[in-house]
């Protein structure tokens, strides 16, 4: 979901054609409209893959990708405006061959549909697609989940059509979690982030196609009427084989041995201390994150029961040397864990979240003998 350079040849050509010429443009048969579909990347902007559309027109020399996933990323505070959730994309413009060089060069797979279109249709799509360009509109608030540059081309295309594009695929039977985890598999620390700070909506199952895949899928089943809405799915770039293997230390067994030294040195009282900080801190984070941001993903984060802001009161009771207050506040921490075992066990990050428990379980129990409690 990147930008692409701006196409001023293409842009003249939409922008300055006369009103009859254009309709003599769009309408010709040699139009032909195409939903792109990209595979994933070894970024973490890029894991989800991307979805764009392409108009071609043979007789005319147009052949330009709309972009519904540019962003800037000189905008001031970009990152606070993206864990907001008000930052802005904007629809961008490029030429094909552009387009395709830039997903080659990252060893992505791209694949094309040719939508199957009626002429009228054809038109309202270009008329709405330039339309869009030169206004505001052109311009959206992102949604991981509810709006994004596979949704935003998912309307555009649902608004041609009498009857929309199918849902009935096989991710709109699991929940958002399972969905976003099954591209994570290679990518452990992201995986584990993003687990981490979505809370209980991308539990809810799917209702409807917001990666670029599901989409792919969705239009490939959908008809109107005894017509299929696109033809056969070409391979245009298919992903080559890479020599590199695992990373040596974006994997699991990296993150068991982190914790596995706090455990083995938690006797020792600054290494407590730094862990008990590092959990608080980021509950604190988990458990405010929801009411600043914008997006729903982050609100009601039950794994703030794990990594939880009351493990900065159980540092404060530590360092302050209040045994009691100590121990009432640890055991509110193994009754948290408790009650998230309980909520958590069958969804599917309960296992990248029990190393964690473990950790957590096995360092307060140590802090609670070492301090006689």
């Amino acid at each position: 979901m990147r930008s692409f350079t701006l196409s001023i040849l293409t842009l003249f050509l939409l922008f300055t054609t006369t009103s009859s010429a254009q309709t003599n443009l769009l309408v010709s048969e040699q139009t032909e409209v195409s939903l792109l579909t990209c595979g994933s990347g070894n970024q973490l902007h890029s894991l989800f893959g991307h979805t764009a559309l392409r108009i071609h027109n043979i007789q005319n020399g147009v052949d330009v990708v709309f972009n519904y996933g540019a962003f800037d990323f000189s905008t001031p505070n970009f990152y606070m405006k993206f864990v907001k959730g008000d930052m802005q994309y904007f629809v961008a413009t490029g030429s094909y061959d552009e387009f395709i060089q830039n997903y080659q060069y990252e060893n992505r797979t791209v694949y094309e549909q040719k939508l199957n279109l009626t002429p009228e249709q054809t038109q309202q799509l270009i008329n709405d697609l330039v339309a869009v360009l030169s206004s505001d509109q052109k311009y959206y608030t992102y949604k991981f989940i509810d709006r994004n540059c596979t949704t935003m081309v998912a309307e555009r295309i649902n608004s041609l059509l009498k009857t929309a594009i199918s849902t009935d695929i096989p991710d709109t039977k699991k929940d958002y979690r399972t969905i976003l985890n099954s591209y994570l598999a290679n990518s452990f620390y992201e995986k584990l982030g993003i687990n981490l700070i979505f809370g209980a909506k991308v539990d809810k199952q799917s209702d409807k196609l917001f990666l670029p895949l599901e989409l792919m899928e969705g239009v490939s089943k959908t008809k109107s009427g005894a017509t299929p809405l696109a033809s056969e799915t070409v391979t245009v770039y298919e992903q080559q084989p890479s020599e590199t293997s695992g990373s040596l230390w974006n994997n699991i067994y990296t993150f068991i041995a982190a914790l596995a030294l706090f455990v083995a040195f938690a006797h020792k009282k600054p290494v407590a201390i730094g862990y008990l900080a590092i959990m608080g801190l980021m509950g604190l984070f988990f458990a405010l994150v929801g009411f600043y941001s914008f997006h729903e993903e982050v609100s009601a984060n039950y794994n703030t029961l794990v990594i939880s802001p009351i493990f900065l009161i159980s540092l404060f009771f530590l360092i302050a040397k209040n045994k009691k207050g100590f121990r009432i506040s640890v055991y509110i921490c193994f009754a948290s864990m408790l009650a998230f075992i309980g909520y958590a066990f069958n969804k599917d990050h309960f296992l990248l979240m029990l190393p964690i428990i473990i950790a957590n379980t096995a360092i307060l129990v140590r802090l609670l003998r070492k301090e006689k409690l």
